[in-house]
């Protein structure tokens, strides 16, 4: 019996391998019949023998299979079936893998499809098989500039060129590459001048050519932390360390983010590791040994803060400020704490300098906003101190900063009444005495007599502040009105029978100075009776007898 022969394509499925095609031949089966058995009794046996094909005969057949999938690959290429087409490059390559082609085809569908470290060995495959094979240089230089190595790919444009100088790709790959180049400098020279926005910007425009550059994104991570968006950096970095958990880069710019957010402890953490893995990291060793040195100066200024050397830390906070700029959470808490020594030394002023400063690192911090509205108080920038109590109340409404901005409200409204204690500058805590002596001396001062051969207009400015004199003396002379007046009540409500409209300063002057309030009063200028050239008057009742005599200096 004789059978037809049959052809099978055993395929091997798992990492893109296909099996060489084999060809199974059946033999003619010969019946072998037993001499001793009878006619019923008839037994088949079917021996395989595989036909083997010439050697020569092999390599053609494989030739011409892999050249088939290979055509079929630039289908599913030209469609963007990327997958589908590194399958069947795959399949050419198990077929015939000395073709240099299949290998440079095999990296272009890995490039396409995100793998460019894979892809630039595909490619550097293909140039090993062929070093005169300008395709294959080509796609060296478009991996490595994918990939942001500068070096390796002007090295490979340099033989390509050397074996084409005319290949019309050799201007793309070039102009590829100057941009990565120049875009690269321009990053480098921005972040040494801390400009971060533009380094950022360069980092973004060079990623666009060289997309899978780990050195770019981190370099563009860590623009972002220098620039406060931490969020945004740790992203990029638990990318790539997802790809390679011992990516030195990634662990330095995470432990950046931890460093600027104020998480110190995790942050050395970070910076130990990297050095670890790569001892020679310059960036690393730098940041680390100023995150130590920063923190151990903040130390010292808070314990001489705790013994009482104020002047010490004062100037180890500053010193401390000096250290990183660029670390915006821990230099807000230095100005703050700084602002808290100038306040103890009564210097508010500065205090308040410190404090916008630490708001403007960090403008959610409370502390910064209470110490500074306190200050504004302190120094009667009422209208500010409520601004600012009230953008507390905003961050963290509680019962106390409720209290702390009415105090505050009520301070801003007795701020637009006449201040008593100023007209008659006098503290708030003056005493009774000392309120008279601040009456008696104003009230010379300003009294209009002294004042009658000065213009009409100073005539008329010195009548108007010796009207305040009496005003501001007539309430704080008296127990009840000052009581009012100093808790911010209206005196003019009717409720006291009070009117500022109804003082007379010149009765007050009078009744203060010993005279009647029927009495006359007579000044008389030029020398006579007082100190040469002064002013001098008198009250009195007839000739002078029982009166008063003052001369104005």
């Amino acid at each position: 019996m004789t059978y037809d022969s049959d052809v099978e394509i055993i395929e091997e499925s798992g990492s893109g391998k296909v099996s060489i095609p084999k060809v199974v031949v059946n033999k003619e089966a010969v019946d072998l019949m037993d001499a001793s058995d009878n006619d019923d009794d008839v037994m088949i046996i079917e021996d395989s023998i595989d036909q083997k094909l010439s050697e020569e005969e092999q390599i053609e057949l494989n030739k011409t299979l892999a050249e088939k999938k290979k055509e079929e690959g630039n289908l599913a290429y030209t469609a963007k079936k990327y997958k589908q087409a590194l399958e069947l490059y795959s399949q050419a390559i198990e077929l015939c893998p000395q073709c240099a082609a299949y290998h440079n085809n095999r990296s272009a569908c890995l490039l396409m499809l995100g793998q460019p470290r894979m892809a630039l060995q595909e490619a550097r495959e293909a140039v090993r098989l062929d070093p005169k094979y300008v395709k294959g240089l080509l796609r060296v230089a478009k991996c490595q500039i994918v990939l942001g190595d500068v070096a390796g790919a002007s090295s490979a444009l340099r033989e390509a060129t050397a074996l084409e100088p005319h290949n019309a790709a050799l201007d793309t790959e070039r102009r590829n590459l100057d941009a990565v180049s120049r875009l690269t400098k321009e990053l480098d020279l921005a972040i040494e001048k801390a400009d971060y926005r533009r380094a950022l910007f360069c980092a973004e425009r060079a990623l666009t050519v060289a997309t899978g550059s780990s050195h770019l994104r981190c370099r563009r991570a860590e623009c972002l932390v220098y620039l406060g968006r931490y969020s945004e950096a740790q992203d990029i970095v638990h990318d790539m360390m997802r790809a390679d958990s011992m990516d030195v880069d990634a662990i330095y710019v995470r432990g950046m983010c931890l460093y600027y957010q104020d998480e110190v402890e995790k942050a050395f953490n970070h910076f130990q590791q990297v050095l670890r893995l790569a001892p020679d990291h310059q960036r690393a060793r730098g940041v680390y040994r100023m995150a130590k040195s920063l923190k151990t100066k903040k130390e010292e200024g808070n314990l001489a803060f705790k013994k009482g050397k104020l002047p010490e830390a004062l100037q180890l906070y500053s010193e401390a400020l000096e250290i990183d700029p660029a670390n915006k959470s821990t230099n807000s808490k230095l100005y703050f704490n700084r602002a808290t020594v100038q306040s103890r030394l009564n210097k508010t002023a500065e205090g308040i300098a410190d404090c916008t400063k630490a708001i403007e690192l960090d403008p959610s911090y409370v502390k910064a906003y209470l110490r500074r509205a306190k200050c504004y108080l302190q120094s009667e920038q009422y209208e500010e101190s409520v601004r600012d109590y009230e953008k507390v109340c905003g961050l963290d409404r509680t019962r106390d900063h409720m209290r702390l901005l009415n105090e505050a409200k009520l301070e801003l409204k007795k701020s637009k009444r006449k201040d008593y204690y100023k007209i008659l500058k006098l503290a708030r805590s003056a005493t009774t005495e000392e309120i008279k002596k601040g009456y008696r001396k104003q009230a010379l001062v300003h009294h209009p007599d002294r004042h009658s051969s000065a213009s009409e207009a100073e005539r008329k400015e010195q009548e108007h502040h010796f009207k305040e004199v009496g005003e501001a003396y007539a309430v704080l002379s008296d127990r009840n009105k000052r009581l009012r007046y100093d808790n911010g009540q209206d005196l003019e409500d009717g409720s006291e029978g009070y009117s500022a409209a109804d003082v007379d300063p010149s009765n007050i002057f009078q009744a203060f100075f010993g005279g009647q309030p029927n009495a006359g009063y007579r000044f008389a200028q030029g020398g006579g009776g007082g100190m040469p050239g002064g002013h001098p008057f008198d009250f009195g009742g007839h000739g002078g007898h029982g009166g008063f005599h003052y001369t104005f200096g």
